[in-house]
């Protein structure tokens, strides 16, 4: 098998896909993140920060509503005024924190719908909040303003009208300054409203954001896993169980360490897609009318697209990409038939199903040992899924499933902290 060597990825290569799927949600908040992390950057290169503090300030403009999972909160964040609380703030700075580069950027993140009030905003619960916060606070509510469309220049003065109407009140004084600087800048507005934002953003970002190896890649898939699976309560563990159980088939499929890793990566991403997937489809506990089945299945197509853009990518989204193709043809969302599926792909359809097979769904409890292998089999003879492959782990059931189980436990704990300290956010503000 014919690997690259020696991944290593821009990580705005990888943050900027995330941001779009994220968006792919609902035609009204199309491109919204990165036009907020498009915003931020300007505005911060009329204040007083660092070069790597506007870096961070654009990472976390692109990732601000991570913590958002329903279409019914995407929509509600349009609202100028803000009238609901902003959970998501708070379930974006815990699905972040942990991921070392992103440290920083989490507690932009935590902080960014906290009004100025008239300075008290400089401090939450006895923590300073970072201006970067009040920044991104302020270039978020000018993205919710913006028209989509090139006749934005007509829409400068009402922009700014509504934001000096707040200044000192929800926004801090000095980010306004500093944004009234920018907004007499034509090309800023006719960046932000052309298809040219995002080769602007790279081309401005790129060159000094740091890469990451393979061992950065594992953490951040790991991190994406979890903004994919805590979407609901029913794939909260999914994709760490399918790495585990796709780690224990492949190593008895002969795949070395290396390949082993690059199939666990595959693993955490493979359902990236589900980003744009509403929560309210994912959790529904009766079955999806077929206007849900259709964008449920959008999630493969927008996971293939999103790996296969980044070219150290390639092999992770030819496996993780593919997991819903058959070996027959019967599968989505490209049709592919057995002799252009890849053997990491077929692990992966295999663990996919498995696992879905023995978790918790909302339609429907866990299967028994009997009751899956039964699936399996007949999977596997209807020439769906590939039948050594299935003879394979069947043969080591008990090898495979008490990975899964184990490392779903683990996600369950994660999970269950997570809400907890969601729980809370009451008090947090």
């Amino acid at each position: 098998m014919n690997l690259v060597q020696d991944i290593r990825i821009n990580l705005w290569d990888l943050v900027t896909p995330v941001a779009k799927t994220l968006d792919m949600m609902s035609p009204a908040v199309a491109e919204h993140n990165l036009r907020v992390a498009f915003l931020a950057l300007r505005i911060g290169e009329e204040l007083p920060l660092s070069a790597e503090e506007r870096r961070e300030i654009a990472i976390a403009g692109a990732l601000h509503d991570i913590g958002a999972f329903s279409l019914s909160e995407r929509l509600d964040l349009l609202d100028f005024e803000e009238t609901r609380p902003m959970q998501h703030s708070i379930a974006g700075y815990l699905l972040l924190k942990d991921f070392k580069p992103f440290s920083r950027v989490a507690s932009l993140v935590e902080f960014h719908h906290l009004p100025w009030n008239q300075g008290e905003g400089r401090t939450c619960r006895g923590k300073p909040v970072p201006l970067g916060s009040h920044l991104l606070h302020l270039a978020d509510r000018v993205a919710v303003l913006l028209p989509k469309g090139p006749e934005v220049l007509e829409q400068v003065d009402r922009i700014m009208s509504a934001i000096l109407k707040y200044k000192g009140e929800r926004f801090a004084p000095e980010c306004v300054d500093a944004f009234s600087r920018i907004a007499g800048k034509d090309y800023v507005w006719l960046e932000i409203a052309s298809s040219a934002m995002e080769s602007v953003l790279r081309r401005d970002l790129s060159f000094q954001i740091a890469e990451i190896d393979m061992e950065g890649l594992l953490e951040l898939s790991r991190l994406i896993c979890r903004i994919i699976d805590f979407k609901s309560a029913f794939t909260a563990t999914h994709s760490s169980g399918v790495a585990a159980a796709g780690g224990a088939l492949s190593r008895r499929a002969g795949f070395s360490s290396r390949e082993c890793r690059l199939l666990e990566i595959a693993a955490y991403l493979h359902d990236l897609g589900k980003l744009a997937v509403p929560s309210e489809i994912l959790e529904k506990p009766g079955k999806l009318s077929p206007r849900e089945w259709n964008i449920m299945r959008t999630h493969v197509y927008y996971t293939y697209q999103v790996l296969d853009s980044i070219e150290p990518l390639a092999v992770i989204a030819s496996w993780g990409g593919l997991h819903q193709e058959r070996l027959n043809g019967s599968g989505y969302p490209f049709r592919y038939t057995r002799e252009q599926l890849p053997l990491g792909a077929r692990i992966l359809a295999v663990a996919d199903v498995f696992t879905s097979l023995a978790e918790d769904r909302p339609y429907r409890k866990a299967m028994t040992r009997e009751e899956a292998t039964g699936v399996l089999r007949g999977m596997a003879g209807s020439g769906e899924l590939d039948d050594l492959l299935v003879d394979l782990l069947i043969r080591h059931y008990e090898e495979a499933d008490s990975c899964r189980a184990a490392a779903q436990a683990k996600s369950v704990r994660e999970y269950e902290e997570f809400r907890s300290a969601l729980g809370g956010t009451s008090a947090w503000w």
